[in-house]
């Protein structure tokens, strides 16, 4: 029998990540211990997209990895802890990956082929040290005049649904006074 029947029989011809039926094919799970089938997985275009261009990603479409991380095969729930490794930013899978039990041999090789983009991922931190996140709300710990808006954003203001700056740690995005302005991570602490 060859890996893709195997897989197939295994699958039920589904996708084993979102349970899609078309477009299936065999994927070898980066970093296997071998080439057999339970080292692959049997997925679909748009999931094999998505882990391929991780510019092409749907955090949204990944939901599904609520199902598929209690899968029985191992390949399967590697897969499911490298997405909600690379999507924990969003929030919710961090609660999944909190939850999810992989033995030592198997978090082992999740962690060989994970990223190495997460250790250099951008973490917004507030001046005590929190995570923020998009949709956190802050609160100024500092009057912070600003630039261009023609007043002092005063200590205490409440500022609520930020956004993260992509490419800068230090920079969040809020509304205050009914202006968007971009306020330095070291003078909020999240409320």
């Amino acid at each position: 029998m060859s890996i893709e029947q195997a897989l197939q029989t295994r699958s039920e011809s589904k996708c084993e990540l979102c349970a899609a039926t078309d477009n299936l094919a065999v994927y070898e799970v980066p970093s296997s211990p071998d080439n057999t089938a339970d080292q692959c997985v049997y997925i679909c275009a748009t999931c094999s997209d998505q882990i391929e261009n991780p510019d092409n990603v749907d955090a949204n479409h990944w939901r599904c990895l609520n199902d598929s991380m209690w899968s029985e095969v191992d390949a399967v729930k590697v897969m499911a802890w490298r997405m909600l490794t690379r999507l924990r930013a969003e929030g919710w899978p961090q609660d999944l990956l909190d939850m999810m039990y992989l033995e030592d041999d198997v978090k082992a090789w999740a962690e060989a082929g994970a990223e190495t983009a997460e250790e250099d991922a951008i973490v917004h931190r507030d001046s005590n040290g929190a995570v923020l996140e998009n949709g956190d709300s802050v609160v100024l710990i500092k009057d912070l005049k600003v630039s261009g808006g023609g007043f002092t954003a005063k200590r205490g203001t409440p500022v609520r649904n930020i956004r993260l700056v992509a490419d800068n740690a230090e920079h969040i995005e809020g509304r205050v006074n009914s202006q968007q302005i971009v306020i330095l991570t070291q003078f909020v602490k999240k409320s």
